[in-house]
């Protein structure tokens, strides 16, 4: 094994100093890497340095070349990529190796592999693993047409066609008839070309009303791998998640069966660090196909770490040092129910819009057992306009589902953000909707469910009472005094 001393996180946001808490918790040294726009973000003061790498915005965080300069130059022995960004990029897996330095992640050949939806699929039907059926890699020109016109004509309507190098739920489209495949199709491969400079598409047989079911792995370099249980991460907007829950609520028989097949892909692969094997499932008959994997850590991490008490980054670091994998089976038995939700600077009404450029006036947090924040913002935030609109992820535990949703209500009444429009009425509103009380949804839940978004707009008392505090010791005066 290889001690790291020095780590660089190339990162930003939430995810930044959620990897920099955990590696000065293990003494370890960290550095932050930054652009302009984020010359005074809240993550740079946790960093034992900071390192300017451009201008930005986005540009700099997506550069290879700048993050190893940087790790050069702080002398870094090892990069944290978090998620997003470089995070599932082959390439830049591959240059920190040849640079030696260690990527806390999976070896480049994992990450190109599986990174390419079709190679991916290839793999789980060498392993026997049932997957959704689709097509290979779409030939250019007529070729291709012709051969999804073929599968769409056998396999009947609706299909979806994706992207080859997709990921987070972009280059996704849901084709209904031949006329919309034809007109769908030449656009779907320029927005693949865009978002993943590739423009390979592929097909697949539409799954109706599925749930959305995923793995939680760990694998060293020996090939040893362990689950960590599962997360049911149904509920989306545009094919992103928003809330999720850990452990599915499924049978005992089916959970043990997607636990084992999420650790025989992975090996299959041969998978190396942590990962999420993510599958679609039949709510009626609780039949799973294999749908993908994601070769970084997932933003809904929480839900597992806190159901299992097991810090996942921290496993992650040992297992890019070459350690082996010592966690005891029993540290495995989730016992309770967790939920995160995602608090955006959004309006949910107004098709969950970024509210980049306002001001956190008033920013009052919730506590309590059981409940665990992990954000960014504080009073005087100012939203960013260039990045993600991510304030906190909001994770919370209970011992049944009903006490669950009773304590994330209570920890959602308890949390005060003033200035921006945020998600948290949004998810107020669902605490209290009959089928998300009963455990009762799927991926097509909020197109179902459309009276979630008739949450009144009132302000609360306290709200306005908190934000006349605030404007009171800001001008040091009452500006309402008469």
């Amino acid at each position: 094994m290889k001690k790291f001393k020095k780590i660089l996180v190339a990162n930003r946001g939430e995810i930044a100093l959620r990897i920099i808490r955990t590696v000065n918790e293990m003494g370890i040294d960290t550095v932050a890497v930054y652009e302009k726009p984020d010359s005074e973000a809240y993550f740079l003061r946790f960093a034992d340095q900071a390192i300017l790498i451009g201008d930005g915005p986005r540009k700099d965080y997506l550069n290879i070349d700048k993050i190893i300069w940087a790790a050069q130059k702080a002398d870094a022995d090892a990069i944290h990529p978090g998620y997003g960004f470089l995070s599932e990029n082959p390439a830049f897996s591959a240059a920190c190796e040849d640079a030696g330095i260690a990527f806390i992640g999976p070896p480049p050949k994992v990450i190109r592999d599986l990174g390419n939806k079709v190679v991916a699929r290839d793999i789980m039907r060498k392993a026997d693993i049932p997957f959704i059926p689709g097509t290979d890699t779409l030939p250019a020109g007529e070729e291709g047409l012709n051969m999804a016109i073929r599968f769409g004509a056998e396999k009947g309507y609706p299909i979806m066609l994706k992207a080859s190098a997709g990921g987070g739920g972009r280059g996704i489209r849901k084709i209904t008839g031949e006329q919309e495949l034809r007109t769908q199709l030449p656009q779907a491969r320029s927005e693949a070309a865009a978002a993943f400079g590739d423009d390979s598409v592929y097909i697949e047989k539409c799954v109706e009303s599925p749930r959305h079911v995923e793995v939680q792995i760990l694998a060293d370099v020996y090939g040893h791998v362990m689950h960590l249980g599962t997360r049911d991460c149904s509920i989306q907007r545009r094919h992103q998640k928003l809330l999720e829950i850990a452990p599915a609520d499924l049978p005992p028989d089916v959970l043990e069966a997607i636990h084992q097949t999420a650790i025989r892909a992975a090996r299959e692969a041969g998978y190396v660090n942590a990962g999420t094997v993510e599958f679609l499932v039949d709510p009626k008959t609780n039949e799973f196909w294999f749908m993908e994997v994601n070769t970084r850590l997932q933003v809904e991490h929480t839900v597992t770490e806190i159901l299992t008490g097991i810090d996942i980054i921290r496993q992650q670091i040992l297992l890019a040092e070459g350690g082996r994998l010592e966690i005891p089976e029993e540290r495995v038995r989730l016992v309770g129910k967790a939920i995160q939700v995602r608090i955006n600077a959004e309006d949910p009404k107004n098709n969950f819009m970024p509210e980049g450029g306002k001001r956190v006036e008033v920013y009052q947090s919730p506590g309590g057992p059981e409940i665990r924040l992990d954000g960014i913002v504080y009073q005087g935030y100012k939203i960013p306009t260039d990045y993600d609109s991510l304030l906190v992820k909001l994770t919370v535990r209970g011992y049944s589902w009903n006490q669950t949703i009773q304590r994330l209500k209570r920890a959602l009444r308890d949390f005060l953000i003033v200035g921006p429009k945020t998600t948290i009425p949004f998810y107020l509103a669902l605490c209290d909707e009959p089928d998300f009380r009963e455990g009762i949804f799927t991926t097509d839940y909020l197109d179902a469910h459309p009276g979630l978004f008739d949450y009144p707009d009132t302000e609360r008392e306290i709200a306005k009472l908190s934000k006349l505090i605030a404007e009171i010791h800001s001008r040091k005066t009452n500006p309402y005094a008469y």
